[in-house]
């Protein structure tokens, strides 16, 4: 734990003991937010309008992970000296073997100038979400080391372009019509938010060019094209497990919501969850939006508990998992809390701590769900460590793509794979089937937060009992 996270745990203690008396609150909010160095934006807009986007290997999108050997080795790729980069990334790869964009470009370069088939995965917001790029970025690349190892699909290597959109909607749909452009392309793994993926599903739909989504779970997503598809369950399982246990296990019949009105997961996990309750016979006493400039999260959880709250449900989307953090924070574990699956990351332990213990996360899927599966024993060696949800669903989006290939390699021959009713592919989540919306027929795991050391920060995800 920084000792950054620490003063702000004791200036949160502080000010609660204090009462919040004055301007305390106003100051203890702007504070968290001056001082957390791990904020999202979800627009950036800092980044040149020169900043590389796209490659296969010839340009180093992620920054800050480099090094002599990794640089060497996209030098050589992008003059075409791809024995020299094989060997300089191989090189790489042994510093930290952890770096999947590393061993993307290292395939590539064994693949050369030879025919392959080519897919792109676009759910990479490296200028905003560097850690959910890598994670992506593994599920993708294991995947495809593991056909490469194979010898290909049908014989013929699978060949990865990595494309940034920063999670920004114009970015997103000015990269699709590059790619739809591309006859190479046989489809698109992306891409991250719902609203992203949303705003560029209508140009792959026009020209014909298969979307998977590992990530994005809006409903709004199910059905919105013939040629759009997702791994990661619907929000509308999300939304029930979570409403379910609220009224099942905890026995509570009365939520405060918070969301991001400005998101379509947001709001999409915030309907389901609502709509079940309702019809339940549960109650919304209140609902908080977090993209109001005039949000408060003190006010707001002392309001939700005067209302009569008896579980607080956070949907944020992770441009706005701070104020969900805040929110955590000030409940002072006073209510259960609930929430979807932008909370999990290391960022919610890390902040969180002991005032996060007991919190409801629901996930696609979680390691410790299966972890003797030979999916998962492959990925801790390939990586060294745990992998999440993410990874697994960016896996299954290529591996969904990689079968879908082999049966018939072209743009209409993939689409038409994937909606065959017979179609299945075996994933690191089990099999992959989807349904004529194109949504993936699977339900959602349910996590809590113990203490513990997976994670290295003294708390940890793990699958809910039963």
């Amino acid at each position: 734990m920084s000792q950054r996270n620490e003063t702000k745990i004791l200036i949160f203690s502080l000010l609660i003991t204090a009462g919040l008396i004055g301007g305390g609150a106003w100051w203890f909010l702007n504070k968290f937010n001056q001082n957390n160095g791990t904020s999202i934006n979800v627009n950036n807009n800092n980044q040149s309008s020169a900043t590389p986007r796209i490659s296969s290997g010839e340009t180093l999108l992620i920054t800050d992970e480099s090094n002599p050997n990794k640089l060497a080795g996209i030098s050589a790729f992008a003059a075409g000296n791809f024995s020299e980069a094989v060997t300089n990334l191989q090189a790489s790869l042994a510093i930290n073997r952890n770096d999947p964009e590393a061993l993307i470009y290292l395939n590539n370069a064994k693949i050369a100038n030879n025919k392959s088939y080519t897919i792109v995965v676009a759910s990479v917001p490296i200028g905003v979400e560097k850690n959910v790029a890598q994670e992506i970025l593994r599920g993708v690349a294991q995947a495809q080391n593991e056909i490469n190892a194979k010898g290909g699909i049908n014989g013929i290597p699978l060949k990865v372009i990595i494309a940034n959109d920063d999670n920004n909607p114009d970015i997103a749909q000015k990269l699709a019509q590059e790619f739809v452009k591309n006859p190479e392309i046989l489809g698109v793994i992306g891409h991250f938010g719902s609203e992203t993926t949303i705003a560029a599903s209508s140009v792959y739909q026009s020209n014909g060019l298969v979307l998977i989504s590992p990530t994005s779970t809006s409903v709004k997503l199910s059905g919105i094209g013939n040629y759009i598809f997702r791994t990661v369950p619907s929000d509308r399982f999300s939304g029930n497990s979570l409403a379910k246990y609220m009224l099942t296990t905890l026995n509570r019949k009365k939520a405060a919501v918070f969301y991001n009105s400005q998101s379509d997961y947001s709001t999409s996990l915030k309907d389901v969850f609502t709509t079940t309750i309702f019809g339940e016979g549960g109650e919304i006493v209140t609902e908080f939006d977090f993209s109001k400039p005039n949000f408060n999260a003190i006010n707001a959880v002392q309001e939700a508990t005067q209302r009569g709250a008896e579980v607080l449900m956070l949907a944020p989307n992770s441009a706005t998992l701070d104020q969900a953090l805040q929110v955590t924070l000030i409940n002072q574990k006073k209510l259960p809390i609930l929430a979807g699956d932008s909370v999990y990351k290391p960022k919610t332990l890390e902040i969180g701590k002991d005032l996060s213990l007991g919190m409801i996360v629901a996930v696609p899927w979680h390691v410790l769900s299966n972890p003797n599966s030979p999916f998962v024993k492959t990925a801790t060696n390939l990586w060294g460590g745990d992998i999440n949800w993410r990874t697994t669903m960016a896996y299954d989006a290529t591996e969904a793509l990689i079968t879908a290939i082999s049966k018939n390699p072209t743009r209409q021959g993939v689409q038409q794979a994937l909606l065959d009713p017979n179609f299945v592919a075996q994933g690191g989540a089990g099999d992959i089937r989807f349904l004529p919306s194109g949504d993936r027929n699977q339900q959602v795991q349910l996590v809590t937060i113990i203490k513990g050391n997976r994670s290295g920060f003294g708390y940890d995800f793990v699958p809910l009992k039963n």
